[in-house]
């Protein structure tokens, strides 16, 4: 709806000019102030007399008559229709006219609060250039505590304390690089590192440090011991070499302590996704670096709670000098590694701890020991250990659980395994309760995994036909998205008139973040048009539950409660996505304010970031009011005339500190 436009004075004067004011002077009374504040009308030679007044009054009369009649008769006629109209008609007209009536109501309060109800928010102080909420809370001790061991952020998020205010990048922050080349290569001043970072010895850890790059090439020694650590794992689980996952049923694969995201990396281009967790660091962070190279990543740990993924979500889990102490606390890490593995699935550890040289130490016999005979109690089968790594393989026999003897009970029918939204490790077991029990090696390989049968489909209670057509709306919806980003992108570019705007290309984005992913249509959409992007499947927490859909299909996702920061550092995603969100927020009243998640989404988007927003009219309308205060460039797109939705596409700028 435009907005009304402010009619003042032009030209010195009121109305259209000298020329009116006149007539204006000709056809009225002239009247001067009285002593007693109050006008009295000074009769002309000519005078007026009363039948000139009573004409007056009688002409209004008739004007009122004439207006009443023609209220009740507007009223009939519209009593009429509503009798004759169908009741699909009704509805969609009387909601067309309550929208519009809030609308025109909002903007109203709007222009009488003035600027104070749209003034665009400050940027925040400079020490907030990396700020992670629920993980800045150190203890007082910070200053007193031993430098040389690492400090466990746990996850806190604590309500109430929504900052107003945007963040800036750094200083000498750049566009990271076009994917495959910002795979390789960093811009140093994009991450916060220090000298201690650049060169730790770890295999995932190192990288060579140029003048203004962070290089990961191909040519270094670290990728090459990459692909030959990937090549030894594949042949420890019994395959010719790394390129034969896909045929062994291995898909995701969760990292775990990262390091800097190169086994991932490599990965990918053996269509594996692999997704990297590692603790809160303030500085050298495994999740910010490995999220700049346009890997997935993020924020998560094993201390304490289960991490935001449901029961069989992963193929394989690795864990290479992570940090894990996986004999404490019981098993308890272990058995929080079962849960997120599928059965059939590989558990790869590659430690120190594994050398022969270092089991002649008693204590790390005893360690050793100790996470031996916990997996055997768990149904793992150790397949193979060559030098410090060692593979497992959890079992696919249904029997084996029944037939134990010792080890960790089987959990109670009253766990919900599926939704373990940040919940305290659990000690025992989910077993094969789950119709999603089914071993790696018996399911669909990818890419055919992405499209599920009507068997599959059953065990989520989704029905094939509603399956299909979201299908079917992402794969005509994801052209139209991208075509409307090209006109911003390129309109630097001078064009001749009549010329199309070009195309954008295939890997302007990487990072894909859907904040209310449903079945992941929109990932499958992004995939089947060949885009070089991976999507970060986000399953509202306060909405359906479809994320061990998501990871069945064979992507990745968490489940999160946006009124919570996400689990990740600033300027993280290309692009953030949220169809039908702005719905789903709106039937759970009072729980956080708009504002908050919107500044929220404006902490994780990259500078020249994109936002689309998809849902009702009045609900994107009244977003694009709360995102003028955070000084996006805005587009509102009409959908199909039949439609009730509205378009909302999004760019951040790119906002530079001061010099």
């Amino acid at each position: 709806m435009s907005r009304p436009l402010y009619r003042g004075f032009s030209s010195g004067g009121r109305g259209s000019g000298g020329a009116g004011l006149d007539s204006f002077d000709v056809s009225y009374q002239t009247k001067e102030m009285g002593e007693n504040g109050f006008g009295y009308e000074l009769m002309s030679p000519a005078g007026t007399n009363r039948a000139r007044q009573n004409l007056i009054f009688t002409i209004l009369k008739l004007g009122i008559v004439v207006f009443i009649v023609l209220a009740l008769s507007g009223s009939l006629y519209w009593a009429i229709s509503i009798s004759t109209s169908s009741p699909s008609s009704i509805y969609h007209g009387y909601r067309r006219l309550q929208e519009q009536v809030v609308s025109d109501l909002t903007e109203i309060g709007e222009l009488s609060l003035g600027i104070s109800r749209l003034k665009e928010l400050e940027f925040c102080p400079p020490e907030y250039e990396n700020y992670a909420p629920c993980y800045n809370n150190v203890s007082e001790n910070f200053d007193l505590a031993d430098p040389s061991v690492p400090i466990e952020y746990e996850r806190k998020c604590v309500p109430d304390t929504e900052m107003h205010c945007l963040i800036l990048p750094p200083r000498n922050y750049r566009i990271p690089l076009r994917w495959p080349s910002g795979r390789d290569f960093i811009w140093k001043e994009n991450v916060k590192i220090t000298g201690q970072e650049f060169s730790s010895g770890s295999l995932t850890k190192r990288m060579m440090v140029e003048e203004e790059q962070i290089s990961f090439r191909s040519g270094s020694l670290m990728v090459d011991g990459v692909e030959d650590y990937t090549h030894q794992i594949a042949e420890m689980i019994g395959l010719r070499n790394e390129s034969n996952f896909i045929e062994a049923g291995v898909r995701t694969v969760l990292d775990i302590g990262c390091g800097f995201g190169s086994f991932g990396a490599h990965l990918f281009s053996k269509q594996l996704l692999t997704m990297c967790i590692a603790t809160y660091e303030v500085s050298g962070s495994q999740v910010q670096l490995t999220l700049e190279r346009g890997i997935p990543a993020m924020i998560g740990s094993f201390s304490s709670r289960q991490l935001p993924y449901p029961y069989l979500s992963f193929d394989m889990l690795h864990c290479a000098s992570c940090g894990i102490e996986w004999e404490k606390n019981d098993g308890i890490f272990l058995a929080e590694v079962d849960r997120l593995l599928r059965p059939g699935g590989y558990f790869v550890w590659t430690s120190q701890i594994n050398t022969h040289r270092s089991l002649r130490d008693k204590e790390n016999q005893k360690k050793w020991s100790i996470i031996h005979e916990f997996a055997e109690s768990l149904c793992w089968d150790m397949l193979s250990q060559q030098d410090e790594t060692i593979v497992w393989k959890k079992t696919s026999r249904r029997k084996c659980y029944s037939s134990r003897k010792s080890g960790p009970a089987v959990c109670g029918r009253s766990l919900d395994v599926e939704s373990p939204y940040y919940q305290p490790l659990n000690p025992c077991i989910a077993g094969m309760r789950s119709p999603r029990w089914i071993p790696i090696e018996h399911r669909t390989p990818w890419p055919a995994r992405a499209r599920l049968n009507s068997t599959e489909l059953d065990i989520y209670g989704v029905h094939p036909e509603d399956f299909a057509e979201d299908a079917a709306r992402w794969s005509s919806a994801i052209h139209s998205y991208w075509s409307l980003l090209s006109p911003l992108i390129f309109s630097d570019h001078p064009k001749r008139p009549g010329d199309e705007d070009p195309s954008p290309p295939f890997n302007m984005i990487r990072n894909v973040l859907d904040m209310n992913a449903h079945f992941g249509g929109f990932n499958a959409a992004l995939l089947d048009a060949g885009k070089s992007v991976w999507v970060m499947n986000v399953v509202p927490a306060n909405g359906p539950n479809y994320l061990p859909l998501i990871f069945d299909r064979g992507f990745i996702g968490v489940q999160h409660d946006w009124c919570e920061a996400f689990p990740a550092y600033p300027r993280t995603y290309d692009m953030v996505h949220a169809e039908g969100f702005l719905s789903l927020e709106t039937h759970q009243k009072h729980r956080c304010s708009i504002l908050g998640i919107f500044l929220e989404i404006d902490r994780i988007l990259r500078p020249e970031g994109w936002v689309v927003i998809r849902d009702t009219a009045y609900l994107v309308e009244t977003a694009r009011t709360v995102i003028t205060q955070l000084r996006w460039d805005a587009r509102l797109m009409e959908l199909d005339s039949s439609s009730n939705e509205k378009l909302l596409v999004c760019q951040k700028p790119f906002f530079r500190k001061q010099q």
